[in-house]
């Protein structure tokens, strides 16, 4: 009798870029794709900060300064190097305020970032696959945000909702090329830049009140998912998103 063979969860022989690496969620994908084998690049626009952390996984990871926002660099960092096999598209921001009080500046920084920026390192990224006929895997780090609204976070949850249907643009268009198109969406993770915000008691009640497993997520939560989503473990998913939100979403 043959038995099923559990597809591998290695990476080895993979080229991978995560940006916004130089910490928090960023960091946390670049080292589990790096222990799965994967030689990782880690972008981000701090060069202090993100060769730090492609000190501190070592191996094969590499740091590469690129200020995502900046589409003519992002041009340039792909014709430079060879296809990269796994996109981790993660580099984002968020103004949380009430929609009356959002200005166009606000509503352009999250937008440029979080979609636009996004958009064409994707494209970048599929291009140099598509002309070196090898298949790979985009994964977008979306978030709940993405599948619900939220109290002062109406340009985030533009943004995230955006994602999400290019998403499945993106995984129709090259499906037919061996890429697949994903999004990871967490709940609210702990990192450095969300920590002050759980500073204030009342916010922080409020959140582990919606996260049905009762705790604030941290970023080692998403580090198999990021995993799952670059390996052939997950050969047959394109289009679609993976939600690690502790519950938020199910209520």
């Amino acid at each position: 009798m043959a038995i099923p063979k559990t597809p591998s969860f290695r990476l080895d022989g993979k080229r991978a870029l995560v940006t916004g690496a130089g910490r928090g969620i960023g960091l946390a994908c670049a080292a589990a794709l790096a222990e799965a084998g994967a030689e990782v690049t880690l972008a981000a626009r701090t060069a202090g900060e993100i060769e730090a952390a492609a000190s501190a996984i070592g191996g094969s990871a590499d740091a590469a300064v690129l200020d995502v926002t900046d589409l003519a660099a992002v041009a340039a960092f792909f014709a430079a190097r060879d296809p990269f096999h796994i996109l981790v598209n993660n580099a984002g921001t968020n103004r949380p305020k009430p929609m009356w009080d959002a200005s166009e500046d606000d509503f352009d920084a999250v937008m440029d970032l979080n979609v636009k920026s996004a958009f064409f390192v994707a494209q970048h990224c599929s291009r140099r696959l598509i002309v070196a006929g090898e298949h790979g895997s985009l994964i977008h780090m979306g978030s709940q945000m993405g599948h619900v609204g939220g109290p002062n976070r109406s340009l985030y949850c533009a943004s995230k909702w955006a994602m999400e249907g290019m998403n499945k643009a993106f995984a129709l268009d090259l499906a037919p090329y061996g890429i697949r198109s994903n999004t990871i969406a967490p709940t609210f993770i702990e990192t450095p830049l969300t920590q002050p915000f759980f500073d204030d008691p009342a916010l922080k009640s409020s959140v582990l009140d919606k996260i049905k497993l009762g705790r604030i997520g941290q970023v080692e939560d998403l580090m198999g998912a990021v995993l799952f989503l670059a390996s052939d473990a997950s050969a047959l998913m394109t289009g679609t998103s993976l939600i690690v939100d502790g519950g938020w979403t199910a209520d």
